[in-house]
């Protein structure tokens, strides 16, 4: 690497890091004080709607919950647990780890608000359909029969100095999980931006290559990479000429069916359930991939 290759290295990642960390920071803030305002018992009361308005209320509480896809898990058990109704529930469980704030804030700052608009409405559209589809099917009979413990509910000041400082505190505790991703992706970003050739990865996975989608997708199943180190790494391939499509599908496969978040539904999900589960998120992700590289090439 020579000194010009490094100097644009280390200016996209402090570029990249920066933006990045503001912005976690601001729409962090702004979820946990919505939070606030709304208690747990109010969203389970909402999911409660039996039919279309149920699912499209599950994909929408996914949207605002800026939960990474292993913590959906005992949120989705849950609100199985007090009642609530299976197609909405799923919709939750697609929508929650690939759309929400923290994801589409990110998006709209290195995407534009054009594809972020797109991004978010077809996993929106896509989260409320596949609800639908697996209570249609009567899959809730692939739920096993699992209990969990939470926190007892606690009496809390409700005055706005109160929900101020416990809103500051959720998201600083939410960064400080993060951060390491953020700069892990900021770093692996920097890297693909200032040592990989360009012409290669145009050639590897850009849109004159019809597999390009699907490999992304197939790469970003297995992989364990949170979508906030995804975002970066992924804007750095596109500067280097990968599809937007691809760097779609291998977002929303990453975050949405990563392998600790598959384990953990093996202990909710009967088999059948989870192979389908999979499918459905890989699926989406070359759907809306492929769509992408139509409309933003």
């Amino acid at each position: 690497m020579n000194l010009n290759t490094f100097t644009e290295t280390m200016k996209f990642f402090a570029i990249i890091s920066g933006e990045l960390i503001v912005l976690f920071l601001i729409v962090s803030f702004i979820v946990a004080m919505m939070q606030e305002y709304v208690p747990a018992s109010t969203v389970q009361r909402l999911l409660t709607g039996r039919g279309l308005r149920g699912n499209i209320v599950g994909a929408g509480l996914g949207a605002v919950t800026p939960f990474c896809s292993c913590s959906t898990i005992p949120v989705t058990v849950g609100l199985l647990n007090a009642g609530a109704p299976f197609g909405a529930t799923m919709s939750f469980l697609i929508s929650s780890p690939i759309l929400n704030p923290v994801i589409l804030g990110l998006l709209v700052t290195l995407f534009g608000w054009k594809f972020t608009l797109f991004y978010a409405v077809s996993t929106f559209i896509l989260a409320v359909v596949v609800g639908v589809i697996w209570q249609f099917f009567g899959l809730e009979k692939d739920i096993k029969k699992v209990r969990v413990v939470g926190e007892v509910d606690i009496l809390k000041s409700t005055d706005f100095k109160s929900r101020l400082f416990r809103a500051g505190h959720s998201a600083f505790s939410l960064f400080k999980t993060s951060l390491p991703y953020l700069l892990i992706g900021a770093g692996i970003g920097s890297l693909i931006y200032g040592v990989v050739p360009g012409e290669w990865i145009a050639n590897v996975a850009g849109t004159d290559n019809p597999f390009a989608v699907p490999v992304a997708a197939a790469i970003g199943v297995p992989l364990y990479i949170r979508a906030e180190t995804l975002i970066p790494i992924g804007m750095a391939l596109q500067a280097q000429g990968m599809s937007i499509g691809a760097v779609a599908a291998l977002i929303i496969a990453g975050a949405g069916a990563s392998i600790p978040e598959v384990t953990l539904l093996n202990t909710i999900f009967r088999p059948r359930l989870v192979s389908i589960f999979v499918l459905t998120i890989f699926t989406v992700a070359i759907g809306v991939g492929y769509i992408a590289n139509l409309l933003f090439m």
